[in-house]
């Protein structure tokens, strides 16, 4: 998979692309990032990419044109490599961002993510570049630099040879049910005079299964009870 990313702070996102297991999985093949500068689309002296909202109003929101360009260049780019563009705007009023989007986007050859910043941008480039709009949450951020390393993250884990054992994500919290995940212990047995429930020590698989099951469906009845219905 190829993850291209459009912003102002690149250096911000390259950071945090080269550690962890997101740089893992670029070293294993399995991805290759590439973080572009949006200014290197904006044109003029000051190479400005925003300006003040018709109509008025507080804060500037981001151009046409440079964004335009931007994303017309790299879907030439990827469709010339024999890959197919899909274009993501993370952004508050987006379709929630669930697990299930993000097994859909981890089959796909290449996401183009485009970071907002400041009031937001131009709608016609909404309207006529976007493919798919995200949100992580109902909250405001100060840009798309941290929704779409969300989003990368979310994806780039579920790639083929990133995690050593790919069980790990399948019991994760949503991957195949809305249901959250259950409790996990690790060594010591006893700590603080708590100990983990006697069937994790019984060595009998079905037990532990059914148990870790029958937590999951408890632990959501008790803190999200809205996923079952």
């Amino acid at each position: 998979m190829i993850i291209d990313i459009l912003t102002l702070f690149p250096d911000a996102v390259s950071a945090v692309l080269s550690s962890s297991m997101l740089e893992r999985a670029r070293k294993c093949g399995a991805v290759e990032y590439r973080v572009h500068f949006l200014r290197d689309w904006a044109e003029g002296k000051h190479l400005q990419v925003d300006d003040e909202a018709f109509g008025g109003g507080a804060g500037m929101v981001l151009k046409p044109e440079p964004l335009c360009r931007a994303v017309d260049d790299l879907r030439a780019r990827t469709l010339k490599e024999g890959n197919s563009p899909f274009v993501i705007f993370p952004t508050p009023d987006g379709q929630p961002f669930v697990q299930e989007t993000a097994k859909a986007l981890a089959k796909r050859t290449n996401l183009i993510l485009v970071c907002g910043r400041y009031k937001g941008v131009d709608e016609r480039f909404r309207e006529t570049r976007v493919d798919c709009e995200l949100s992580i949450g109902d909250y405001v951020l100060t840009g798309g630099e941290l929704p779409s390393l969300t989003i990368v993250d979310a994806v780039v884990r579920l790639l083929p040879g990133v995690l050593n054992d790919f069980e790990s994500a399948e019991v994760d919290s949503f991957y195949d049910a809305p249901l959250l995940d259950c409790e996990w212990y690790t060594r010591p047995w006893e700590w603080e005079g708590r100990t983990p429930p006697e069937v994790l020590a019984s060595g009998h698989h079905l037990k532990i299964e059914e148990w870790r099951q029958q937590r999951r469906i408890e632990r959501t009845k008790q803190r999200r009870p809205d996923l079952l219905k």
